[in-house]
C-alpha cells in the first residue's frame, strides 16, 4: 500500500524545447540584457516588499496578498529569464517581460498563497532555518557571493559561476557540436533550480514548509510518493469448541 505525499507549495517545471539552435545560446546572455536590467529593479522592489511583509505576518500572521503575488511575479520572471539563458538553456523562446504567469510558456512557477503563517517562525526561519539549505545553494547557484545573496533575498537565486552555470557551459557544448541537448544534465540541472528556488521562496517568507533536502529532478515535478506499511492484518477469533 502506498501513499503520495502533498506536492511543495512552490512548483517549478520546465520544458526542455525540441530543435534547439546549436549557436544561439552564445548569445543569449546578451540577448537577454534587457531582462536583466529590469530584474534589477525588479529584486531591489522585491527586497523592499519582503521586510514590509515581514512585519506584516509578525503583526498579523498574513502575507499581504499584493505583495505575495508580486514576489511570485518576480521569482516567474527569472526563472523565465534563467531557462532561457544561463540556468538551464531550455529554449530559444525569448522570454516575455511580465510578472503574469504565462501558461504556454516551457519555463513556469507557481506559489501556492498561505492563509497563514507563523508569527515565530518569520523571525528566523530566513536566517537561521535555511542557513544548511544556503550552503547547498551556494554550491548550486556559485560559491560563497551566491549564499550572500541568498541570505539577503536578494538576486543571488540565479547567478552563475556555480554547478548550474557549469553544467549548462557544458550542455552548450554539447549542443554546439552535437545539434542535441544531453537529457540527463537538463534534468539535474532542472533539480538544482526546482531546490534553488524553493529556498528562495522559504526564505522570502512565502511559506512555513521547511524545502526538503531532496533533488527533484526532471522538467515537471510530481509529489513524492511514500511507502506506507502494510496494514495489520486483525488476529483470528478462537474458536470454542
Amino acid at each position: 500500500m502506498e501513499t503520495t505525499a502533498s506536492r511543495y507549495p512552490l512548483q517549478l517545471s520546465g520544458e526542455l524545447s525540441p530543435g534547439l539552435s546549436r549557436w544561439l545560446w552564445l548569445v543569449k546572455w546578451f540577448l537577454a540584457i534587457p531582462h536583466f536590467l529590469v530584474l534589477v529593479f525588479l529584486w531591489i522592489a522585491f527586497v523592499v516588499v519582503s521586510v514590509v511583509a515581514f512585519f506584516a505576518i509578525l503583526f498579523t500572521g498574513h502575507y499581504p496578498r499584493a505583495i505575495f503575488d508580486f514576489n511570485v511575479g518576480v521569482l516567474r520572471w527569472s526563472w523565465r529569464v534563467g531557462f532561457y539563458s544561463h540556468s538551464a538553456l531550455g529554449t530559444d523562446r525569448y522570454p516575455p517581460f511580465t510578472l503574469k504567469d504565462v501558461p504556454d510558456y516551457p519555463a513556469r512557477i507557481e506559489v501556492a498563497y498561505p492563509e497563514s503563517l507563523s508569527r515565530g517562525l518569520v523571525l528566523v526561519k530566513w536566517w537561521l532555518l535555511a542557513l544548511p539549505h544556503y550552503l547547498v545553494v551556494a554550491v548550486f547557484a556559485g560559491g560563497a557571493w551566491a549564499g550572500i545573496n541568498a541570505a539577503n533575498d536578494d538576486s543571488g537565486w540565479t547567478s552563475g559561476g556555480g554547478l548550474i552555470a557549469l553544467l549548462v557551459l557544458i550542455a552548450g557544448i554539447v549542443l554546439l557540436f552535437t545539434g542535441r541537448y544531453p537529457k540527463g544534465i537538463f534534468e539535474f540541472v532542472l533539480g538544482m533550480n526546482r531546490w534553488t528556488y524553493r529556498v528562495a521562496a522559504y526564505a522570502a517568507l512565502m511559506t512555513d514548509t521547511y524545502p526538503p533536502f531532496r533533488l527533484d529532478m526532471g522538467g515537471q515535478e510530481s509529489p513524492p510518493v511514500i511507502a506506507a506499511a502494510d496494514p495489520i492484518a486483525p488476529k483470528p477469533t478462537p474458536q470454542f469448541l
